[in-house]
């Protein structure tokens, strides 16, 4: 006997009919005396079409109200996936994420998992049932529903693991493991039997959709070593764990391309210190991460000013920019540009610890076919540049050929 927790993402569980196949890939592992703990997503769209009505009213509705709108989505699937696993005479029952024990701080739409308590799971567990948690979604200690993020069904996930000591937890999803790069923009690209937690977040972090970010960074805190997988088939998929020395031997794991980046850029900001505090500490009291940052040297002694550019999640564009407008006055820079038409292109493995030249290859590469880079930024297993979006698709089809050989 097992305690396994499943996560199933919004295409696994898209309609009744991806419901009735969850119910029954569930149901196998009951039948074999297995503990099961099952976390889903609201069905896909529903999230974006909740987003979407709730900005036809205003442009930045209350983060509270849109915490109470979009925890409806993975409510409603709990109970569609109890039902499916009633019509097959599986007991089970379905929770909210405050019901199941998560405890979150009071940051909405962002929410950080302080506590979890799951002795009430344990005990419906030792009962014989299947518990299905609505992921995504916990609650403050003074009772008010929270958010963890997009993607955060994912974190609920590694979260029960580690709190429950499962023996195993998978992450269902429409793809059937972890590939070099998404195999929808890539026909070349090959899924990977293993990858360690470093690359697995620096992908989740660059724009691979598998995986939310904090959930990697989770599992590794925690030890949670964890399968991706598809939900369509029964193919092995992906295991994230921590590096061994032969991930060395290979210079790079993954290419990824973040569409959901956007730039805004500070023209002529007064070149003395504490202005870049200023800015950067007021968009981190809004919640909103800052991801590149480059400024421009300044040449004018008599009057110093430098350009500011720094990217953040296309989502927050319109906060980031109001709280930058705000602080014009108090600053003094000339004028705020924003641009949404960038992509975030990636390379990432912890074999470039060992592997120079690996920062020149790419750049050449984009090079030759006439790609400008914008922005660049490096970490010690990663590269990333700012490119222009039209041509994001292309020079990542050509930086995967140049590293992990020939696409299809």
């Amino acid at each position: 006997m097992a305690l396994i927790v499943q996560k199933f993402g919004g295409t696994s569980v898209a309609n009744p009919e991806r419901i009735k196949n969850v119910a029954m890939r569930v149901a196998k592992h009951h039948g074999q005396g297995d503990h099961i703990v099952v976390v889903v997503s609201a069905m896909s769209g529903v999230t974006d079409n909740l987003i979407q009505m709730a900005r036809e009213l205003m442009p930045l509705p209350s983060e509270r109200e849109m915490d109470m709108l979009l925890a409806t989505g993975e409510q409603t699937t709990i109970a569609l996936t109890a039902m499916a696993l009633h019509a097959m005479n599986v007991p089970a029952i379905s929770m909210t994420g405050p019901q199941a024990g998560i405890v979150t701080d009071g940051v909405h739409t962002k929410a950080r998992i302080k506590n979890i308590t799951p002795k009430q799971i344990h005990a419906l567990l030792n009962e014989g049932r299947v518990v299905i948690v609505a992921g995504f979604q916990g609650q403050t200690m003074e009772g008010q529903i929270t958010t963890l993020g997009r993607g955060g069904s994912d974190l609920t996930a590694i979260a029960l693991a580690a709190a429950l000591k499962a023996d195993l937890c998978q992450i269902y999803t429409d793809v059937d493991g972890v590939y070099t790069a998404d195999p929808r923009l890539v026909p070349g690209a090959r899924k990977l039997a293993e990858i360690s937690y470093d690359e697995m977040l620096e992908l989740a972090g660059l724009g691979a959709k598998v995986m939310q970010s904090r959930s990697v960074e989770f599992a590794k805190k925690f030890g949670v070593i964890f399968e991706v997988r598809s939900s369509l088939n029964d193919n092995p998929g992906t295991i994230v764990k921590e590096e061994t020395p032969s991930m060395e031997d290979v210079v790079i794991r993954g290419v990824s391309l973040d569409k959901n980046q956007a730039k805004i850029t500070l023209v002529a900001v007064p070149d003395r210190p504490g202005v870049a505090a200023c800015i950067f500490k007021a968009i981190a009291e809004a919640s909103i991460n800052v991801d590149m940052i480059v400024q421009n040297i300044s040449h004018n002694a008599a009057s110093p000013a430098t350009d500011l550019s720094f990217t953040v999640d296309k989502p927050d564009l319109l906060k980031a920019k109001k709280i930058i407008d705000g602080l014009k006055d108090k600053i003094g820079f000339r004028e705020v540009i924003a641009d949404e038409k960038i992509g975030k292109l990636s390379i990432v493995g912890v074999g470039m610890r060992s592997h120079p030249g690996v920062a020149a290859k790419m750049f050449e590469t984009l090079a030759d076919a006439g790609v400008n880079i914008n922005m660049i930024s490096t970490s010690e297993i990663k590269v990333s540049v700012i490119v222009d979006l039209a041509r994001g698709e292309q020079a990542m089809r050509l930086v995967h050929q140049a590293f992990l050989g020939k696409v299809g």
